[in-house]
């Protein structure tokens, strides 16, 4: 093994150590939180059935779901069945966290890579085109709309769009991931789909677009372009041939690091369109205090978010070496 591979070895493991000890804080931090907000987790539970239980169920009933021991107790017990492979029970659906994670999860990653590829792919196509067109009338105009598509919250961008295409034109559904009885229907679910996905688009895309119109115009300043433009090459293919070849590096860290970005987004947009994924899941375990469905969130969220943020650095660092740590905590 080469110094280099050595290096990279080391830091990785090192920051696999880390990504250990940051999940276990946070899981700490989260379960503490979730224990002190207002309301019952036997609420959730038993829903309208607790209204006609009495003192001594409700206290045998918060006994059997170990609710009456300390968060201390209820935190390692959690952890310990936590490394044992169990997630615990929902309290809101009354199934293992594991069962219901797992018949939502693909809905999160499709909406999540459609969603990714479309940012990046578009992002690219623009940052060309208005770096080809510098300080024109339309590179100003796209720069102006871009600015202002970012600007807008998701959530109210979101509602606009349920408005126009959902109540008024009636041309796309306002929620959900299928039509009752769809569930297999491909076609149906792409309809559902394309209110949520455009929301993360133009939410995200105008970020990536002018970081990459900004790197393209400084790299199109270099001495080789000259060059290149005096030996009679056109500005379309120096642009695309030489100046993106050159940027695709840095922006393929860019492109790790807006991992957790993207999730984040695709957490607020599942919300507001009631889609049936990993966000919406977040979002009622943290309504209905159901601590086990919260906790298995939290840490599955957190690792994906540290993992994309390590592979971001080892990127950064195989592509530049100076970019290299001098030593490995």
């Amino acid at each position: 093994m080469n110094r280099t591979a050595k290096h990279m070895f080391g830091f990785a493991a090192a920051k696999a150590i880390q990504m250990v000890i940051v999940l276990i804080i946070l899981s700490m931090a989260v379960y503490i939180i979730a224990q002190n907000c207002p309301g019952d987790p036997l609420r959730s539970y038993y829903g309208d059935g607790l209204e006609r239980m009495s003192e001594e169920e409700r206290e045998l009933a918060r006994k059997n779901l170990g609710l009456n021991d300390s968060v201390v107790v209820q935190y390692g017990r959690w952890f310990s069945n936590f490394f044992d492979g169990n997630l615990g029970i929902s309290f809101k659906y009354k199934q293992p966290v594991s069962e219901v994670i797992g018949k939502v999860w693909l809905n999160t990653l499709a909406l999540g890579v459609i969603s990714y590829l479309l940012i990046f792919t578009m992002a690219i196509v623009i940052g060309c085109f208005c770096a080809l067109h510098e300080e024109s009338l339309i590179d100003r105009w796209i720069c102006k709309v871009g600015i202002i598509s970012s600007s807008i919250p998701s959530f109210f961008m979101a509602i606009i769009l349920i408005l126009i295409f959902a109540v008024n034109l009636r041309l796309l559904p306002a929620g959900g991931a299928y039509s009752y009885g769809n569930s297999h229907d491909l076609f149906d679910r792409i309809l559902h789909l394309i209110l949520p996905v455009t929301v993360m688009v133009l939410e995200h895309l105008w970020y990536y677009a002018y970081m990459v119109r900004n790197k393209l115009m400084e790299e199109a300043r270099k001495d080789y372009v000259l060059l290149s433009r005096a030996e009679g090459l056109s500005s379309k293919k120096i642009m695309v041939k030489h100046c993106l070849r050159n940027i695709m590096p840095s922006m393929i860290v860019v492109m790790a690091v807006a991992v957790p970005h993207i999730i984040g987004g695709t957490y607020v947009v599942e919300s507001v369109f009631s889609y049936p994924g990993m966000g919406s899941l977040s979002f009622e375990a943290a309504m209905h205090q159901d601590y086990n469905m919260l906790m298995a969130l939290t840490i599955i969220t957190g690792a994906v978010v540290l993992l994309f943020n390590l592979l971001a650095q080892l990127v950064s660092e195989y592509i530049d070496p100076r970019m290299k740590y001098e030593g490995v905590i």
